[in-house]
């Protein structure tokens, strides 16, 4: 540091002398173009000869002085303190030979600019040591010199005190400029240390709030993934009770619990959403999506909805529309879906308008509008301003008619913008709204090709399998027992990875049915161990549960030796679709899996 090299100098405090070498050091390349300055006044006046003598020598000198500046201020230690004011004294030395050349000179013009010279070698001084006035006096003092010489030529003379009077002028011009530049420079000085004290305040305050934003998405994380299972024990054994002989109040009250259950198992997965995309993990899956099949999806659910409210639902399509495009089915779905589902609750009567406008943008690629328009209330300008920010309703009253957590917006604009798209909306109270989702898609194929022969993966015949279920929660195992149980198959049961691996050794079964997370061995340790070693079950089709819907943990689960991955809640269907596939082994378990994976994300 600059301090730390001139410590002690001149009996200052390292700061103020590492101020005044930083100045000298930031002006130094206009210390030669004042040079120049002087040196034009100096040729005019006293000849070309002593002119350029008198710049040769100050040009050295600045070299001089400019390179003991640069050392001193590289140098750590003691034994500099007075070096840099001895050597710039010397140096101002070789300058103050000017104004008496000037003085003595038979110019007209002479004594002028001597004075001119004077003054202004001061004012340079003190300017740039304005923060040590000391070493300023002492490196100045060869004008005060070239001065006196110039006051003891005038002894006696007329010009003698007028000459003197100069003196407390230029003092006290001097004193001005070194006060007001101090105090501006402390002025300076405070304000950046309070701006760096606020700096500081900002960052913990930041760093604080992102901690607790961090600490928030993981418990929201953990406790909705934590949700799950007790929640696939509610679905599970309403699918279970269903299927069995119920009084009508009995079947309305279970058609109660299946409804309360979705809906609770939406909100988780919003709960979910949200905390993937804040930490920057939501993660898409890009497959190849039949248009037509996509416009399926979307729309189906909410035909039946709005029918049962009294409203009309009419989909259109506009522009030149592909046939098969690259993206995420799911995710578009989901976005769609939500601006759908808001139309059908906030509609009580009228229609509900989707409409889809494809654009051609080259060959390979094409931008779609999915737009939403529906004949409800509408929404006032002040409220479109906070209708996208989390956790916020339009109606937050007490008494507001519909229920919800304010998250689907939020999150559908946010996956939007993930895809490089957007959602808008334009409203008009008493008359609807219209909210559209544009997005662009890779083209793979513009018109319809010839579709491929389905595949019918089913096995008719009724056998029985043995199954071993795999599972640490009680009511689980209880439902996958009693709904196996009816269907006439064998189950055996393990709590945890190392019964199940243990049981696998000697036991052969038909299919194992393997929970993930367990206490004692997980299931993706167990199902490693399973296939490595060398028991009767190296080659049994592996079922893996988790209630996890990420797509890494579903990688995981193949890479782990797993056949098939189900999320929970359990989709019984699909487990049932598995079992029947479960007698031809590991390669027709397997096909199955990637044929429903198809499915779904079509």
């Amino acid at each position: 540091m600059v301090g730390d090299g001139i410590k002690g100098l001149d009996g200052q405090a390292p700061g103020e002398a590492a101020q005044a070498l930083t100045a000298i050091l930031q002006t130094h390349y206009l210390r030669y173009l004042i040079i120049v300055s002087w040196a034009i006044g100096v040729i005019v006046t006293v000849g070309l000869l002593p002119g350029l003598t008198w710049f040769v020598a100050t040009l050295a000198a600045g070299a001089l002085r400019g390179e003991v500046e640069k050392r001193v201020s590289q140098r750590v230690g003691v034994g500099w303190g007075m070096v840099f004011p001895a050597v710039a004294t010397v140096t101002t030395a070789v300058w103050a030979v000017a104004p008496l050349m000037a003085w003595f000179s038979p110019s007209a013009f002479g004594h002028e600019l001597a004075i001119a010279l004077l003054v202004s070698g001061y004012v340079l001084v003190f300017a740039q040591l304005r923060s040590s006035p000391r070493q300023a006096i002492m490196i100045s003092s060869p004008y005060g010199v070239a001065a006196a010489a110039i006051a003891a030529s005038l002894a006696g003379g007329p010009l003698f005190w007028p000459f003197i009077a100069l003196v407390p002028f230029t003092a006290a011009s001097l004193f001005v400029l070194v006060t007001m530049t101090m105090l501006r420079e402390e002025r300076i000085r405070v304000f950046q240390e309070h701006q760096a004290h606020l700096i500081e305040e900002l960052e913990a305050a930041r760093d604080k709030a992102d901690a607790a934003n961090e600490a928030k998405s993981s418990f929201l994380g953990v406790i909705s993934h934590e949700l799950r299972t007790p929640m696939n024990g509610v679905l599970g054994a309403a699918q279970l009770l269903s299927a069995t002989r119920l009084e009508g109040t009995q079947r309305e009250y279970l058609s109660i619990i299946r409804n309360s259950g979705d809906n609770l198992l939406s909100l988780l997965n919003d709960i979910l959403d949200m905390t993937k995309i804040e930490a920057g993990k939501m993660s898409f899956d890009v497959v190849d999506i039949h248009v037509d099949d996509l416009h399926r999806r979307i729309t189906g659910p909410f035909e039946a909805q709005a029918e049962a409210k009294g409203l009309t639902l009419i989909s259109t399509f506009e522009g030149e529309m592909p046939a098969l495009v690259r993206g995420d089915p799911l995710r578009v779905c989901q976005v769609v879906q939500n601006l759908l589902s808001n139309a059908v609750k906030f509609t009580d009567k009228g229609e509900i308008r989707y409409k889809v406008k494809a654009r051609r943008i080259s060959d390979r690629r094409v931008g779609f509008e999915f737009s939403v328009t529906d004949s409800g209330s509408g929404i006032s300008r002040d409220d479109l301003e906070r209708l996208f920010q989390p956790f916020t309703q339009v109606d937050n009253s007490s008494t507001r008619k519909f229920g919800g957590t304010g998250l689907g917006l939020t999150i559908a604009r946010r996956m939007a913008h993930i895809m490089g798209g957007d959602i808008t909306v334009t409203s008009s109270l008493g008359e609807g709204s219209t909210f559209t989702l544009s997005i662009e898609g890779e083209v793979v194929e513009w018109a319809h090709a010839e579709e491929a022969r389905e595949i019918d993966a089913a096995v008719e015949g009724g056998d029985h399998l043995d199954v071993l279920v795999v599972e640490d929660h009680p009511v689980n195992r209880m439902i996958l027992e009693a709904w196996m149980g009816s269907a006439g198959h064998r189950t055996s049961t393990a709590e945890n990875g190392q019964l199940a691996v243990d049981m696998a050794m000697n036991q052969r079964f038909d299919l194992i049915i393997m929970d993930v997370n367990m206490p004692i061995m997980d299931g993706l340790t167990a199902t490693r161990m399973i296939r490595e070693g060398a028991g009767a079950n190296v080659d049994t089709p592996i079922v893996v549960l988790s209630a996890s819907a990420r797509n890494e943990d579903h990688e995981a689960g193949m890479s782990a030796g797993a056949d098939a991955y189900l999320n929970k809640p359990i989709d019984f269907r699909s487990l049932a679709g598995l079992m029947a596939q479960a007698p031809g082994g590991r390669i027709a378990l397997h096909q199955i899996s990637v044929a429903l994976e198809s499915a779904e994300a079509a």
